[in-house]
């Protein structure tokens, strides 16, 4: 199984960061991420959220860096660990925005973009960015289907039920031929979508039966059986990890993951400073043996 991490200070959710968090920044992001690339974790990921209503802030938290913005500098200070938008909100954004967006940040990091999407649910944001908040799912499907025509394009080209476009140049275009877009959520029709559409499930805030649940039935579908390229099941721990103290609980989780067929771990970890959470990197890279 290949580690990546829910990266540190880039979003702060109530009761669940470190108080170090609250007032750390991008030094202490990549002394994070250029650790994690020496040991050899797969990914880091940068969330989305334009703005966040101050009653929905005390639930879902008010920090959330700029995955555009932070990956770029994250680009330049390492060369070899994968960059994961978890998730981007395909509704907030024409597909060929995303194309040209990131398509130029695939080029700036040398290949190493992870496109994660999702369709979505805070609808006070929708409303605010003048995005269409029903039917959602409908638009993120197509904009999943017009960015894998348009991602690797110069030209591209796409007549879709929602997006409509030709005789365009979007230079530059992705360095990737078939940059990995991965699909977070937390319902079968998340999943449903990921296997239809991407290459990869992102899910979050499920229990490991209620995901071991939802995979046995995906693997019975027609869409499942046909699917041409590898799957990536990339799940995240439901409680902090503390490898460093109980790396006896963190071996099981670990086989647990393994057995439902979990192909990468979001990690994340108990911490108490950025010191705290570098040993803690290392010992869960022990641990996996990456």
């Amino acid at each position: 199984m290949r580690l990546g991490i829910v990266t540190p200070v880039l979003t702060m959710l109530p009761r669940a960061h470190a108080r170090w968090e609250e007032t750390a920044g991008i030094a202490e992001v990549e002394r994070v991420v250029v650790e994690s690339e020496r040991l050899g974790y797969h990914h880091v990921t940068c969330s989305e959220h334009v703005a966040i209503p101050v009653d929905v802030a005390e639930v879902r938290g008010a920090r959330y860096w700029d995955p555009l913005a932070t990956f770029g500098y994250l680009a330049a200070k390492t060369s070899s660990i994968r960059l994961a938008t978890h998730v981007l909100v395909l509704g907030y954004h024409h597909p060929l925005a995303i194309a040209k967006r990131y398509g130029t940040l695939d080029r700036v990091c040398g290949g190493r973009l992870i496109l994660g999407v999702g369709v979505g649910s805070l609808q006070e944001e929708f409303e605010l960015l003048g995005a269409p908040f029903d039917g959602r799912g409908d638009i993120a499907d197509d904009a999943m289907r017009a960015l894998r025509a348009s991602l690797a394009d110069r030209q591209p080209e796409y007549h879709g039920s929602h997006y409509d476009y030709d005789g365009f140049v979007v230079d530059p275009a992705a360095a990737q031929p078939h940059m990995p877009m991965w699909v977070g959520g937390r319902s079968y029709r998340s999943l449903r979508r990921a296997v239809e559409l991407g290459d990869g499930w992102a899910p979050f805030g499920l229990r490991t039966d209620d995901l071991d649940a939802m995979l046995k039935r995906a693997r019975d579908t027609v869409a499942w059986q046909e699917h041409e390229d590898p799957f990536d099941i990339v799940v995240q721990n439901e409680r902090p990890l503390d490898p460093l103290e109980q790396p006896d609980v963190v071996r099981e989780r670990l086989e647990r993951f393994t057995a439902i067929g979990a192909t990468m771990l979001n990690c994340r970890f108990v911490h108490h400073s950025v010191v705290h959470y570098l040993e803690q990197l290392a010992a869960m890279a022990d641990l996996a043996g990456i």
